[in-house]
């Protein structure tokens, strides 16, 4: 079941998003070459703490950190440590959930480490505009798979491919709420997008093969492959109009 939210719990969630956008604005300065993904994990950590939220990520089934670093061929969930130095041409994807008056927002985006290659900005690109061709279907009266479609669409007419295993999801009191949302499948299918409900929208797009795996740590998940991955994603809001983004800030 989906759950429709309220005006008043948009409210609360569009607080918990703006703690969250403000990080990943930090983030593209505070990440660089020579720092440790603990460190990066510190930096969010004492933001979303400062500003009287809880890291939602901490503790989630097990989860040992504040936020996932996940570095080159690393798709999602990777551990920070101390010992993960990050090189020059690098590229991490950061997955940041701040949860404010028990309500999540969840956001990820993918940075580059000094300078890159052309091949990984291309990449990185992609999975943003994949994810703004998917935010065009984010309004009442298109299906749920209009949005997965859009997605998958823009990424592989990039000459990318999307993951399959991992997906967007509903989200509110819960990380992780009905429905998954693929980054890929046929339109027209699925409910009808109807205000109040709230998703967490995130294209994972690969440069090689769309197949994964996830490492012994049964956390970290990598490209089978060991091409590159990046992530983007933001908490998005159906309304009567256009949809909302409670994580980014205006440009």
């Amino acid at each position: 079941m989906i759950i429709i939210k309220s005006q008043e719990e948009i409210n609360i969630m569009r607080e918990s998003g703006r703690v969250t956008a403000y990080i990943l604005s930090e983030l593209s300065n505070f990440i660089r070459p020579g720092i440790s993904t603990k460190e990066i994990d510190e930096f969010v950590e004492d933001i979303i703490i400062k500003n009287n939220m809880i890291p939602s990520f901490k503790g989630y089934n097990g989860y040992p950190s504040s936020v996932c670093t996940s570095v080159n061929e690393e798709v999602v969930h990777g551990i920070p440590s101390a010992d993960k130095i990050l090189r020059e041409g690098d590229i991490i994807s950061v997955d940041v959930g701040s949860t404010h008056k028990g309500y999540v927002s969840d956001a990820a985006r993918t940075y580059p480490v000094g300078k890159i290659s052309e091949e990984a900005q291309r990449l990185i690109k992609s999975a943003e505009e994949s994810f703004f061709e998917g935010l065009k279907y984010c309004k009442v009266g298109y299906r749920l798979s209009d949005i997965s479609a859009a997605i998958q669409r823009k990424a592989e007419s990039d000459g990318f491919s999307v993951v399959r295993d991992f997906v967007g999801h509903g989200i509110g009191k819960s990380m992780h709420e009905e429905p998954q949302i693929p980054n890929y499948g046929n339109p027209g299918r699925g409910p009808r997008l109807a205000p109040g409900m709230v998703f967490a929208i995130e294209p994972m797009i690969n440069q090689g093969s769309y197949e994964v795996e996830v490492l012994q740590n049964n956390w970290t998940v990598v490209t089978v492959d060991r091409k590159l991955s990046a992530h983007y994603e933001n908490t998005v809001v159906i309304t009567d109009g256009e949809p909302e983004l409670l994580t980014l800030f205006d440009v």
